[in-house]
């Protein structure tokens, strides 16, 4: 699933997700599954027919990644592997930093983060400017909604609705939209 919030040149994109990574980090062995939110740039396309036409939209590079995520072996809820990426090169993310908030109140952590976009894009090396500031207003404006859609993706999770293997034996996988 994946749903999104979409301001004037900031996304927040949500989805559930499910991997398996062939070469994994080491303490990364195995199958994780879980919610992954990322803040990314947007822009509006010109119209390619009347007035009346769909506009193109480009949703492009992350500027920061929450990852909250659990190893399938673990109890399902309990956010074992959750991290964030407070960097972004291109569409690789950056360093994994590991914060005990992100267990204790995923939700929570989500909202204080997003509250801070200023302070996000900074990290990321972005210039706020008055149309990003204004984005950053809106943004916290409707921080509740975004947590509300992360609650509702951890519950699907956690109730085995949502971040499922696909069938049969695996080497590899990835099955999300982020």
């Amino acid at each position: 699933m994946l749903q999104m919030f979409g301001f004037d040149r900031i996304g927040v994109v949500i989805g559930d997700i499910f991997f398996v990574d062939p070469n994994p980090r080491a303490g990364d062995e195995g199958a994780e599954r879980g919610v992954r939110l990322e803040v990314r740039m947007l822009r509006a396309g010109e119209l390619t027919g009347s007035i009346y036409s769909s506009r193109p939209i480009q949703v492009g590079e992350p500027v920061w990644r929450a990852d909250l995520l659990e190893t399938v072996d673990a109890p399902p809820g309990s956010l074992n592997n959750a991290h964030h990426h407070p960097g972004m090169h291109g569409w690789e993310p950056g360093r994994r930093v590991f914060d005990p908030a992100m267990t204790a109140d995923p939700v929570g952590w989500v909202g204080s983060k997003l509250a801070d976009l200023e302070g996000l894009l900074r990290d990321a090396g972005i210039e706020v400017d008055a149309q990003l500031a204004a984005d950053a207003e809106n943004l916290r404006a409707h921080v509740p909604d975004v947590q509300r859609a992360v609650a509702t993706l951890l519950a699907g999770v956690k109730a085995g609705e949502l971040a499922r293997a696909p069938a049969g034996e695996l080497q590899s996988a990835r099955v999300s939209w982020l």
